[in-house]
């Protein structure tokens, strides 16, 4: 049973809870978020809401259109293609590096993150996997030495999340092959393993494009 929420601020309860309301697919891709109906449905005022919303919309989940109001995003295929090509590239690159600097905080890191993404895959609970996911993936870009190039990885992870949250079926698999290359990752990294990490990052990239539902062209 998971533990009650505990929120800081009005903006922070709101935002929490459209998200929730996005990843628990309440809520689709296009569908529109007027800010007064949201604001009476969870009893705060339009301020925290537009905050909520504006946080959202920095991480890929809401488009907010000046003099219309905000909607859930509804990426196109080209786009979602054209983002995981540069996630490949950026990420490709930080694992190379990772794999000749990792050290065993980072190793134990990502064990963590592999516990974590293997329960909540158990669990069918994509908030925890989404998470899991972007710890892992974090850490090995945190591992790389470069903190410019973790940024951009940082950037994209959330972009990719987001179309994880619209189109990946999720609740319909009953096993994720991303624990299978995670694990794959670790063990290549403990190694060193320069080339055998980088291959099994492009694959596992492949995979994550390959099983979303995308939308038609």
């Amino acid at each position: 049973m998971k533990e009650p929420r505990l929120y800081t601020t009005s903006a922070d309860y709101a935002y929490q809870e459209i998200r929730h309301r996005i990843i628990s697919k309440e809520l689709k891709p296009g569908q529109r978020l007027p800010e007064v109906n949201i604001a009476v449905q969870m009893g705060v005022s339009r301020t925290p809401v537009r905050e909520a919303l504006r946080r959202l919309s920095s991480e890929g989940l809401v488009i907010i259109i000046p003099n219309s109001g905000a909607r859930l995003a509804a990426p196109t295929s080209r786009e979602i293609e054209d983002t995981f090509m540069v996630r490949d590239q950026l990420e490709v690159l930080a694992v190379r590096l990772a794999a000749g600097r990792i050290t065993e905080r980072h190793l134990r890191r990502l064990e963590e993150a592999l516990i974590q993404e293997i329960k909540a895959s158990e669990d069918k609970d994509l908030e925890n996997y989404l998470e899991a996911n972007e710890i892992f993936h974090k850490t090995v870009a945190d591992a790389s030495g470069n903190r410019i190039l973790a940024e951009y990885v940082d950037n994209i992870l959330t972009r990719t999340n987001a179309y994880l949250v619209f189109y990946n079926p999720f609740y319909e698999l009953s096993y994720h092959s991303s624990i299978d290359y995670h694990r794959g990752l670790l063990n290549a990294l403990r190694q060193n393993d320069e080339g055998k990490s980088a291959e099994l990052l492009k694959d596992y990239l492949k995979s994550s494009l390959e099983s979303l539902k995308m939308p038609e062209k």
